[in-house]
């Protein structure tokens, strides 16, 4: 028998599985590390030439020349943008399919030995992120992407799916469950039915997706807690004029954290710097511009990353945050950042119902509903299930793991 991969190409993580001998599913490691982080960095070198780097290794370039570096994040948001066509790094016009395909040779390479010759399957999310995503456009570009870096013959699979199976391999009946799977991007449910068999047998009854998962969380805090700070609220004036409130858009590309390198263009700086010469708080601005060059995206995602996960945990927590000369400490309250994700909730909450209809069943008709992902950890999520299932019936686990030991599971098909 073919050896059986999975690939879980995440947002912010990527996992990799193999189905051993005994059918068991294991994650293969990288310097020990089940997750590889979905990041690149190029710079150019002491001999004037392109480098690049890819997971920890991008992490660690970037961190030591930020300004003379470009970290890439959250490749996956873009591929079912259609205006994304190319990125500019180091003079070299670079498309998504061709990014992806340098972070999967890195990312891969190293595992080439036990890949040869397996049988791929790749996750894809039931929807993909961006309000004018086209969901097929970016399952073809993921394809091509995987094709450029040498894998061609693969199949896709719906991650709430493959997380699905890894949880079925406990079930020893029958059973209906709803599987949610919350990435860095998109939140996605499926509705399966499980026989054990043998052989086992799993039958899709039903699909949703949304595409805000733990991202749009990060952007709340930043857009309520860090951007305020930065003078988003305030005003400026034209020539003695009315006050007018700050361009809305600089503070939405720095609240989406992957996308703050690209206000670095000089044209975004300079029309900053011209309007905190009549701004209501110019060194709000100052403050604005010192981040963006000093490319502080990554500081501000841990930072946010950090206090998001201490109030999973806690009814309060302090977000720290410093970077060169700009310092912010500022306690949130969990209720108050329940508060600010409110939308996204109820977005999420109308897509479990979405699946739910899709499938043709009431919520009692669910024998469990398995969570998974690192945003499944935030109580408000797990609120939305237990109000329409019931707590009995909902539980969570391989938060970051299970979709690609699914995949894996999935790919040997049958028994």
């Amino acid at each position: 028998m073919h050896p059986t991969i999975g690939i879980d190409f995440g947002t912010t993580n990527s996992v990799v599985a193999l189905r051993a001998a005994d059918g068991t599913a294991r994650t293969l490691r990288l310097d020990n590390a089940e997750v590889f982080r979905s990041v690149l960095c190029f710079w150019a070198g002491a001999d004037g030439r392109p480098h690049d780097a890819a997971g920890p290794a991008a992490i660690e370039a970037y961190l030591e020349s930020p300004l003379d570096s470009r970290l890439i994040m959250s490749m996956k948001s873009y591929l079912a943008q259609r205006s994304f066509t190319e990125t500019r790094i180091l003079g070299r016009a670079w498309g998504i399919e061709a990014l992806v395909a340098r972070f999967l040779r890195h990312w891969l390479g190293p595992l080439a030995p036990d890949l040869a010759g397996a049988r791929i399957t790749l996750g894809r999310p039931v929807r993909f992120v961006g309000e004018t995503a086209d969901d097929a456009f970016g399952a073809q570009r993921l394809l091509a992407a995987f094709a450029q870096a040498g894998f061609a013959d693969v199949t896709l699979a719906l991650e709430p799916a493959a997380a699905g199976h890894r949880f079925a391999q406990g079930l020893d009946a029958p059973a209906t469950v709803l599987v949610a799977d919350f990435g860095g991007g998109t939140s996605d449910f499926s509705v399966l039915r499980f026989e054990p068999g043998p052989p086992p047998r799993v039958a899709a009854l039903g699909h949703a997706g949304v595409d805000i998962a733990g991202d749009a969380f990060d952007y709340r805090i930043i857009d309520n807690v860090v951007s305020p700070r930065l003078g988003k609220g305030s005003t400026y004036r034209v020539m003695g004029g009315d006050p007018l409130p700050l361009p809305a858009a600089w503070y939405a590309g720095f609240a989406r954290w992957h996308q703050l390198s690209m206000m670095r263009a000089p044209r975004t700086l300079r029309d900053i710097a011209e309007v905190a010469r009549t701004a209501e708080r110019p060194d709000a601005l100052h403050d604005l511009v010192r981040l963006i060059e000093a490319d502080a995206g990554y500081a501000l995602y841990r930072a946010v990353s950090g206090v998001k996960a201490a109030l999973s945990a806690s009814e309060a927590a302090v977000l720290d945050f410093r970077h060169g000369g700009f310092a912010l400490r500022a306690p949130i309250a969990r209720a108050d950042f329940e508060a600010w994700i409110a939308p996204e909730l109820a977005r999420i909450g109308a897509a479990v119902d979405a699946a739910l209809a899709d499938a043709a069943i009431a919520p009692g008709a669910v024998d469990r509903v398995f969570l998974t992902g690192g945003t499944s950890l935030v109580p408000a999520v797990r609120r939305i299930f237990e109000a329409r299932f019931g707590p009995a019936r909902v539980m969570a686990g391989g938060e970051f793991v299970s979709v690609a030991e699914g995949l894996a599971l999935m790919g040997a098909g049958p028994g």
